[in-house]
């Protein structure tokens, strides 16, 4: 059992942490965080705290980062929830009522308002799913000739994957024509008739071969999407994380993504918890245990009917999202009433 010093230290470095995505030594917490000890008795219970496998460091000479287990005894000892800000219920409020027709709408526009306000992918687990649309297309750099291509939908996530470069083509053609069809996207559903009406728009501006690698992709992600119950949001904010910007981190997490049986599995499993919270290695899949997992179970009648869940570091706010996965639980009840009447 740790005293209260070194739980107000291990608290200090968690929560700063969290806020920074920066080690921080016992100078700083010194200073910043005015414990009323010095430097040098910080220093020495930050290394008592380190034996006890409460925190870790990047490399010898760094400042401290919270480990799985200091993340552990952070949200189950010392986190103290905090009501929802008004301005973010007006906001989900607004959300909500402009874009709500039917129970599908709801699950996608969960899944878009949590990932929104967390800065994280968010993931509904849900009875079915609706048609998928491409909303944004990304490549990422790999090497000379390969880039890794990713696809969002309406629902979220819906594809990446790895391709070559053609001959005499660069990424700059792959990053032109991604814009282009981005703005395209915004203005319409994706279709061959589409993609033609786009062609002659741009033919001039257009590189052909980068063009036929997105549309085969686009055409392949379309022909073997079924219904789904899962929806995503939020790949796009997590690929913005610090933890991230490292390209093999990336292709983990989009690999796990493409696993919605393995996803929807894992939340399966999570049905029978009002809250679950999975830290760091506490998850057993590996490219998940540089994140943190938290889910909430929305039940009608006692019966569980969608589970609502966050992915993201294991230096996620932890606090902001419990707060807004019970609020959004509740939310979602008289969301899904007005919908059914």
């Amino acid at each position: 059992m740790l005293d209260e010093r070194k739980k107000h230290i291990l608290r200090a470095i968690v929560d700063d942490y969290i806020s920074t995505a920066e080690p921080i030594g016992s100078r700083t917490i010194a200073k910043k965080y005015r414990l009323g000890v010095s430097p040098a008795t910080i220093r020495n219970e930050m290394a008592d705290l380190e034996a006890l496998g409460y925190i870790t460091h990047l490399y010898a000479s760094s400042g401290r980062i919270p480990s799985s287990k200091g993340y552990r005894f952070y949200v189950d000892d010392l986190l103290t929830l905090e009501q929802m800000p008004e301005k973010e219920i007006s906001l989900i409020d607004d959300l909500y009522g402009s874009k709500i027709s039917s129970l599908e709408d709801v699950f996608r526009e969960t899944a878009r308002i949590v990932s929104q306000l967390t800065k994280n992918i968010s993931m509904v687990l849900a009875p079915k799913s609706i048609q998928t649309r491409f909303t944004y297309v990304r490549f990422i750099p790999l090497s000379e000739n390969k880039v890794i291509a990713v696809l969002m939908t309406n629902g979220g996530f819906a594809e990446n994957k790895v391709v070559d470069v053609p001959p005499n083509t660069d990424f700059k053609a792959f990053e032109d024509i991604a814009e282009m069809i981005n703005i395209f996207l915004a203005k319409c559903d994706y279709n061959r008739d589409a993609v033609e009406d786009f062609s002659k728009v741009y033919r001039t501006e257009i590189n052909p071969k980068a063009l036929a690698i997105v549309t085969d992709l686009m055409d392949d992600a379309l022909k073997t999407e079924q219904q789904r119950c899962l929806y995503y949001g939020g790949a796009r904010q997590l690929m913005e994380q610090p933890e991230f910007h490292d390209v093999d981190k990336v292709k983990e997490i989009l690999g796990m993504l493409e696993e919605e049986d393995l996803l929807c599995n894992m939340l399966q499993k999570q049905r029978n918890h009002d809250l679950s919270i999975l830290i760091g290695q506490e998850n057993q899949y590996l490219p998940m245990q540089d994140c943190s997992i938290i889910s909430a179970t929305y039940h009608i009648d006692s019966q569980p009917v969608a589970t609502l869940a966050v992915l993201g570091p294991t230096r996620m706010d932890y606090g902001k999202t419990i707060s807004l996965l019970n609020y959004m639980n509740n939310k979602l009840g008289s969301v899904v009433h007005s919908v059914q009447r």
